[in-house]
């Protein structure tokens, strides 16, 4: 993808925390050119410099600091090809449906169209595969060019990652127990009050578990043989069920899942662990400049994924498994680590982008 014409990109909801991670990831892209940063009407017509509360580790890119910021009126957008939108789903759902029917390609991180049965939930590294009902979307819209994307909750995107290298090597999985323990910035900004988590776990985060449970099935499911709708996972029913965590760490999902194979016997711990190393995503096949080296790393120490060590690897843009071993109850169990605001977040989108543009949906 050395020879990539360049394409014209905007971020909706640029002022936001997940905003500022596209623009952190798109400022020195190869080819993604950023040309329109978007953001409520309060914020238009200033620098970006001026209205953004910029809460990233590294400073704001040298060529965003004095762009001017637009409103997310569909006719705002310039000659932007594709929007990434960053914004809350309380105003994502009006704003990106606009956009689509003005014939943007909208990559979103927000959950408004997850649940659309001609909308892809797409996890870069496990089911790009879904971008074939694109054409549908376009055909029963009457559009040309326009269409969604979406990108999966942060939490499900880490699992959904491992379990699909384990159906494509060992068959289905019958059943997923999973625990997670949630970074605080997966509640955005300003997120958890510092009195509700200093010292503290939440054992609760609203509508997560539910996320987790439902989204698998639409990730690892497959699309009909006419390509215009979803099968949730029919063929090969998985139940699944979540506990979700918020806990006194900045950024890095952690996730203890334990699982049970339809085939017996169902494979020893290293043959899982292998099977994880030799993954390999047709993303990174194409070589979309933000997918990772490795998918999925498997630590062989007794203490890793660890948030703090771990979440920066390859830019966030892999996943990191641990502690592979058999499970009492169910058949294995292991620890998964995600940085939910890159691969969680930002970087899906990008790289479901990038597949897109190199298999000709931009």
């Amino acid at each position: 993808m050395s020879t990539q014409r360049e394409v014209r990109v905007a971020v909706a909801g640029a002022t936001g925390t997940v905003g500022q991670r596209f623009i952190c990831l798109l400022s020195a892209h190869p080819y993604f050119r950023l040309v329109s940063l978007n953001a409520s009407p309060r914020s238009a017509g200033k620098a970006y410099k001026d209205v953004v509360r910029w809460k990233q580790s590294v400073p704001i890119p040298k060529n965003v600091l004095d762009m001017v910021v637009k409103t997310c009126d569909v006719d705002q957008f310039g000659d932007a090809e594709i929007v990434f939108s960053g914004l809350d789903s309380d105003v994502a759902g009006d704003v990106e449906e606009g956009l689509r029917k003005a014939e943007y390609a909208v990559f979103s991180n927000a959950g408004n169209f997850r649940r659309d049965p001609m909308v892809p939930l797409c996890v870069p590294l496990v089911n790009p595969s879904h971008f074939a009902i694109v054409p549908h979307q376009k055909e029963a819209l009457g559009l040309k060019k326009g269409y969604i994307i979406t990108n999966a909750n942060c939490s499900t995107t880490g699992l959904a990652v491992p379990l699909y290298a384990l159906e494509r090597a060992f068959g289905p999985l019958e059943t997923v127990m999973v625990t997670t323990m949630q970074a605080i910035s997966g509640a955005g900004y300003p997120g958890v009050p510092s009195l509700d988590i200093l010292d503290n776990i939440v054992p609760y985060i609203g509508k997560e578990e539910e996320k987790i449970e439902w989204e698998l099935t639409k990730i690892l499911g497959g699309l009909a043989d006419d390509q215009k709708s979803f099968d949730l996972h029919a063929k090969h029913p998985m139940k699944v069920s979540a506990s979700c965590n918020r806990v006194p760490v900045v950024d890095g999902h952690l996730e203890c899942a334990s699982v049970r194979f339809a085939r017996r016997p169902p494979p020893s711990p290293q043959q899982v662990k292998d099977a994880l190393r030799n993954f390999y995503s047709e993303a990174q096949k194409l070589g979309c400049p933000s997918a990772p080296e490795q998918a999925i790393f498997v630590h062989d120490e007794p203490d890793r994924p660890q948030p703090r060590l771990d979440r920066l690897f390859q830019n966030g843009s892999g996943v990191s498994v641990g502690r592979v071993r058999e499970c009492p109850v169910l058949d294995l169990k292991f620890v998964v680590l995600v940085n939910n605001v890159n691969l969680g977040a930002a970087t899906s989108s990008i790289i479901n982008a990038e597949y897109a543009v190199a298999k000709g949906y931009v």
